[in-house]
């Protein structure tokens, strides 16, 4: 387990923040028991903070606390991420059709410059990772373009459980990772659509990309969890 150490020991945030990284960078996997008095060492700080920052955690999911048995990085089941990406849907959706009579020629050049970065081929992980990037600034970008507040931090807490996803989905279905070359030109066609449909303010146009987009994302982390379940029943003792 590597975290940085705190060059100031005082505010949870900081905590908050360096355990939620761990966490959405795989530092932590799902599943995972925290011990605080670890954690708390590592990070050079009381067991105060790292308490608060856990119970802030908590209160978005990413972690669970039983009383008796200990703190655990959240595990999401196949179920749990249909029904975050059913909600994601609404709120993209929702946010695209808001964002149409907002966007001006910055918020157009933004796009187009990550569709750009999007397009760049993967080849080792430093690659993948800015791929990442680029791909959840884009959505992002989306939903800040909306000017919704609260629709902005209902998109981040779902988006973290997203993201816990896909840990367990990279470390499970080989298939997928096989068949990278073809997700990325399907992804990147995807995406060249959406921005299409942002830059020519078609609002019909935009939520058809998002939800076939959308939905095949779905589709590949369901399957991902699918087996990562069935591969987990199956060596389960009887």
């Amino acid at each position: 387990m590597e975290l940085p150490r705190l060059v100031r020991k005082r505010a949870t945030d900081e905590v908050y923040d360096a355990i939620r990284s761990a966490i959405l960078s795989r530092a932590f996997l799902p599943g995972q028991r925290l011990n605080v008095e670890e954690i708390a060492a590592k990070l050079g700080v009381s067991l105060t903070p790292v308490r608060h920052a856990l119970q802030q955690l908590a209160s978005e999911g990413l972690i669970e606390i039983h009383p008796r048995s200990g703190t655990y990085v959240t595990n999401v089941s196949a179920r749990d991420i249909k029904e975050t990406f059913d909600i994601r849907m609404a709120l993209e959706c929702l946010a695209g059709e808001l964002a149409l009579p907002l966007v001006g020629p910055q918020e157009i050049a933004h796009f187009q410059k990550l569709l750009t970065e999007l397009a760049e081929p993967v080849t080792n992980e430093e690659s993948l990772r800015e791929h990442d990037r680029a791909n959840s600034e884009l959505h992002q970008a989306i939903i800040e373009a909306s000017g919704n507040k609260r629709l902005t931090e209902m998109y981040e807490s779902l988006n973290a459980h997203i993201k816990i996803a896909r840990i367990h989905a990279v470390e499970t279905n080989a298939g997928e990772r096989r068949n990278w070359p073809e997700r990325l030109k399907e992804e990147h066609a995807e995406h060249t659509l959406i921005v299409a449909a942002i830059e020519n303010r078609d609002s019909t146009a935009l939520t058809a990309s998002l939800r076939k987009h959308i939905t095949r994302a779905k589709e590949a982390l369901v399957e991902g969890l699918s087996i990562r379940e069935g591969a987990a029943a199956r060596s389960a003792p009887l």
